[in-house]
């Protein structure tokens, strides 16, 4: 019990690692928060969350190699890129018309961290390699209770720090009430730039030049 909850620690620590570094998701919960309140940063993880799932699903069905592919790196490239760059185009539209909405009211904030997340190639070669890895480690250790502490340890890291990202940024918006607009547009900017270096960096987009 003690190697689980270990375990479960150690998840969290790594989980925590991941989550905390700069990124689409990180700067799509910065942007929605000043936007819609500190509920946004659950609402986007659990997006997240589902997409994890389904590459779990993938993985455990033998198929982890599919992730890691260099053709589906490819196209996520491809693909991924362009979708950062539309949602980086909707921050800098409703920031220089005023408006409090994006491209996906219609969809929700849960579908938008998917969205993000699975548009994002790196998502893909984490769980492919060290997600996969902690995976059979937990497996190896106690079987189901083993993949259920990694899971446990590492989807915490995720609520716990996007939730605290979240909740900030929202108290904040009165204090940064002046440059609100501003700070809206460098995250949307900050998504074109990695939209066109995932394109850019797209094995596809090589063969095509």
């Amino acid at each position: 019990m003690i190697e689980v909850l270990l375990f479960v620690a150690t998840s969290f620590m790594i989980g925590l690692s991941g989550a905390m570094a700069p990124g689409p998701l990180l700067t799509v919960t910065i942007s929605d928060s000043l936007k819609k309140g500190s509920k946004a940063g659950p609402l986007l993880v659990l997006g997240h969350v589902i997409g994890e799932v389904l590459l779990i699903l993938l993985i455990l069905e033998g198929l982890g190699w599919l992730i890691t592919s260099s053709l589906a790196s490819a196209w996520v490239g491809l693909i991924g890129g362009a979708v950062m760059i539309f949602l980086g185009l909707n921050m800098i539209r409703d920031t220089s018309s005023g408006m409090e909405s994006d491209g996906f009211k219609d969809f929700g904030l849960v579908s938008k961290g998917l969205v993000t997340s699975v548009s994002n190639p790196y998502f893909f070669i984490w769980w492919g390699t060290i997600g996969a890895a902690l995976m059979l480690k937990g497996m190896e250790l106690a079987k189901l209770t083993g993949l259920a502490a990694f899971l446990i340890g590492h989807w915490s890291s995720d609520f716990a720090w996007y939730g605290i990202v979240s909740f900030f940024s929202a108290r904040g918006k009165p204090i940064l009430k002046s440059s609100y607009r501003f700070i809206i547009s460098a995250c949307g900017v900050f998504l074109i730039v990695v939209g066109l270096y995932f394109i850019l960096t797209s094995s596809i987009t090589r063969l095509i030049a």
